[in-house]
């Protein structure tokens, strides 16, 4: 998990006063949230695909429980009745070391308790970085830099899940923590450096919706 100086930073923006952070420490602590391997595809090959079946009530108080959240009802309500969504979606299903998200390669779990936070929240410290960008030449201070970047860019999708992979970089977002749970979000960073909230008709767009205007909303 992020260290506390770590956390007090990706919260506020800011290193604390007198306090040298080990930001390459801090960042690989934190990507490790990703699960890398947590899904093999040995035993993928091997057993096939599970959960094809429509997921029970047990199974999702049993993931719940696990991952440490309470799905937003829009989406619970679709695994319940529809079971698993259909192509071009991250399956959620419980593999050999536990529930997750097949085909997910983003969601981090060990932030998926703390609230999604809105990206007035964390626009002081994007600010904050850029104007303390070192230059190239000075490695150690640059890679230092860059790590900090890494712990707050990771922590921009706190509470939310990559519920569905868009290529060339681009996802969507399911938020499950906090104020803006159930929405819907486009991280585009790729393109646009920025993570945005998926809207119809000037409102924000929930689960339910996104799937029946064709899951191919996009905020631009």
């Amino acid at each position: 998990m992020l260290g506390q100086a770590g956390a007090s930073a990706l919260a506020h923006g800011v290193q604390p006063h007198g306090m040298k952070i080990d930001w390459r420490a801090e960042y690989l602590c934190l990507v490790g949230g990703r699960r890398s391997g947590f899904f093999d595809p040995d035993i993928m090959r091997r057993d096939g695909f599970p959960l094809e079946r429509r997921l029970t009530e047990t199974d999702l108080r049993e993931a719940e429980g696990e991952l440490g959240i309470t799905f937003p009802s829009e989406y619970r309500e679709h695994l319940l009745r529809r079971g698993n969504p259909e192509r071009g979606f991250n399956r959620l299903w419980r593999g050999p070391r536990g529930w997750g998200w097949y085909g997910d390669t983003h969601t981090n779990y060990d932030l998926l308790t703390q609230p999604f936070p809105h990206p007035d929240s964390y626009r002081a410290a994007d600010d904050d970085l850029d104007e303390r960008e070192p230059p190239r030449e000075d490695t150690e201070a640059w890679e230092a830099w860059d790590d900090e970047c890494g712990v707050l860019e990771e922590g921009k999708t706190a509470g939310a899940v990559y519920i569905q992979e868009g290529g060339c970089g681009f996802s969507t977002l399911l938020v499950v923590t906090g104020p803006h749970r159930g929405e819907m979000w486009f991280d585009g960073r790729a393109a646009c450096d920025q993570i945005l909230p998926l809207r119809w008709a000037g409102r924000p767009v929930f689960f339910a919706e996104w799937v029946e205007r064709g899951m191919s909303l996009i905020p631009w």
